[in-house]
């Protein structure tokens, strides 16, 4: 797939810019705060309906203004295709394909795939699981566009049930059974299509991130991805997950109440990084993290690829500075001219002159694009 033009109206710092691309690499050089990150930003919400910066729709839109517009036109395998995101400061926003309206924005997913690596991702291994749920949600809605969906169903049981849980937080137990068993059954069907999913992506993902990381270090050392769902897994049948869903609830019933929260579902997973058998994120140097957190961005660009059929979009975001010369070779090499890629940095030492020769150099000033002139 290959993004020919890029229009951003009244998003972020942009107030009306079109950029066209004519090179498989784009390398947008500027210093920082000066809108680089925002137009990836553009092309990921687009792909994702989502931000990694976790933006709200009204941070996106230019101070003053009532709405923001990107819009975009793709090239694929199989046609050309005319995307339109509407942002709203105070409002619902609204996605259009060719001009067409579309109700459901998950009938929007997955006509433009893309992977995003910025410095940001180097807190996959360092930081909460709420990160890590969040990038294999990310993943998977590109994988299964449904998903967007699944999730957004189980968020909502979630708000309801943990509302109630709130409200009767100093009842009784017996008080509030009737209610709250309605909700406890929705949490165990939304839930556990969460579940099997995740584990579903994360069986398909983990044995390609473990040979780009044995590739990456020299098959010094092992990574090993598992998926750690905070219900019992034996196996993946959804009657099974259910039930034992179900039982998990009964079982922390007690503590729910006193907390006024839900303790028990997807909303706590984690996925567990080692290397050689140990937690990564005690393990070892930084080099060593941002080794593993490269080997699992390739591995989703190639997942990608094999479910979709087409090379996604890499979006790298000042992230070369962060790895060291041969990390930065091993993207690089990885790369070559197989995924379009759009690099933002803020200089170009990075890169060696047959790259920079290769690719399509803008620069990028208070929210201003100027071709490399």
């Amino acid at each position: 797939m290959y993004l020919k033009t890029l229009n951003l109206r009244q998003f972020r710092n942009y107030q009306d810019q079109k950029v066209e691309f004519n090179a498989a690499k784009t390398i947008l050089v500027g210093n920082n705060a000066q809108g680089k990150s925002n137009l990836l930003e553009a092309v990921e919400l687009l792909a994702t309906l989502r931000s990694h910066r976790m933006a709200r729709d009204r941070d996106l839109v230019q101070e003053g203004e009532a709405i923001a517009q990107i819009n975009a036109t793709l090239e694929r395998q199989t046609g050309i295709s005319d995307l339109t995101l509407t942002l709203r400061r105070n409002g619902r926003r609204s996605v259009a394909l060719n001009g067409e309206s579309i109700r459901r924005q998950m009938d929007f997913l997955g006509v433009l795939n893309a992977v995003q690596f910025s410095s940001l991702d180097l807190e996959l291994v360092r930081g909460g699981p709420e990160g890590r749920r969040n990038w294999l949600d990310t993943l998977l809605i590109q994988l299964e566009p449904v998903y967007a969906h699944i999730l957004q169903q189980y968020n909502h049981v979630l708000r309801q049930r943990n509302a109630l849980l709130k409200k009767n937080q100093d009842s009784p137990l017996d008080t509030q059974d009737s209610e709250l068993a309605v909700w406890d059954a929705q949490l165990a069907t939304t839930g556990t299509r969460v579940i099997r999913r995740r584990d579903r992506a994360i069986q398909r993902l983990a044995p390609i991130a473990t040979a780009w990381h044995a590739s990456i270090s020299g098959s010094t050392e092992i990574l090993q991805i598992k998926y750690v769902p905070n219900i019992p897994l034996e196996d993946n049948h959804p009657e099974e997950v259910q039930q034992a869903f179900l039982a998990k609830i009964q079982q922390r019933a007690v503590a729910e109440m006193h907390q006024g929260t839900t303790l028990v579902g997807p909303h706590r997973d984690e996925i567990e990084l080692t290397i050689n058998q140990t937690p990564a994120r005690q393990y070892g140097s930084q080099g060593q993290q941002r080794t593993l957190v490269l080997a699992l961005k390739l591995a989703e660009l190639q997942l990608i690829e094999e479910v979709v059929k087409e090379p996604p979009l890499l979006l790298l975001d000042d992230v070369l500075a962060e790895l060291d010369l041969s990390r930065q070779n091993q993207l690089l090499d990885a790369i070559q001219d197989r995924f379009q890629t759009l690099i933002t940095t803020t200089h170009l030492g990075s890169f060696d002159s047959q790259w920079l020769k290769s690719s399509q150099i803008l620069f990028v000033k208070a929210g201003e694009i100027i071709p490399n002139l």
